[in-house]
């Protein structure tokens, strides 16, 4: 049995499997789905130590896709709060604080917990997408590249197969 994770971790590390494999773990983890892909971008960097610069970029164009699916969701989910309800939902502080500061509110999207829902109510609120994009994109690049700066500080050296 660890004949075969060690095989099938080794293939999933070539770089033109890995990189897919990053870039589809960032998409999702940065949806509502609770999932998190630091450990994947540190596993790829401790086989591929020579990637780190494209693994950043990758792992951050999948986090920010993701964070794009997750706007268009909370854009629809307005849409259809609006047909039945007939009204927009300005109560809440949150909401408030959100229209106040715009897209910039898109930095925070690297945050844990909040981060995700924040794109979706930037998404909800009709924020303009694509400097909510640029934004959501300054943040998660920030994330990734201070994470795993730091898990590979806690975690030197490299694992062969």
């Amino acid at each position: 049995m660890e004949e075969i994770l060690r095989s099938l971790l080794a293939t999933l590390a070539l770089p033109e499997f890995g990189l897919s494999t990053v870039f589809i773990v960032s998409a999702v983890s940065a949806t509502l789905v609770p999932a998190g892909s630091e450990w994947v971008v540190l596993g790829f960097l401790k086989l591929n130590p020579d990637l780190f610069w494209t693994t950043i970029a990758v792992a951050t164009a999948g986090n920010t896709v993701g964070g794009a699916a997750t706007w268009w969701m909370g854009y629809g989910a307005e849409r259809a709060y609006e047909k039945v309800a007939h009204r927009r939902p300005t109560e809440l502080r949150a909401l408030k604080w959100l229209e106040r500061f715009g897209p910039k509110a898109c930095l925070l999207s690297w945050l844990p917990v909040v981060g995700d829902p924040l794109c979706a109510v930037a998404g909800w609120l009709r924020l303009p997408f694509w400097p909510c994009l640029v934004y959501m994109a300054i943040g998660k690049f920030g994330r990734y590249v201070t994470m795993t700066g730091a898990l590979l500080w806690l975690f030197p050296g490299t694992w062969t197969p």
